[in-house]
């Protein structure tokens, strides 16, 4: 049986909401191993001066911590 390890990372991207998500895998896969799952679970933008400057995707990650 194997157990999984879920944890929340926030990606951001200037151009789209896509690159942010991809952003936050890339960056947590430096340093967590055997990631399974990603699930976008939240998005949202960073507004300066009344238009969109960043995209942010939060993003729930599993990956397997035993067999």
């Amino acid at each position: 049986m194997s157990v999984y390890k879920i944890i929340d990372v926030v990606g951001v991207s200037d151009n789209h909401f896509s690159d942010a998500a991809k952003n936050a895998i890339d960056e947590a896969a430096k340093t967590v191993r055997g990631i399974k799952r990603a699930e976008v679970v939240k998005l949202d933008v960073k507004v300066e001066d009344d238009k969109v400057s960043k995209y942010r995707a939060e993003v729930r990650i599993s990956f397997e911590i035993g067999k």
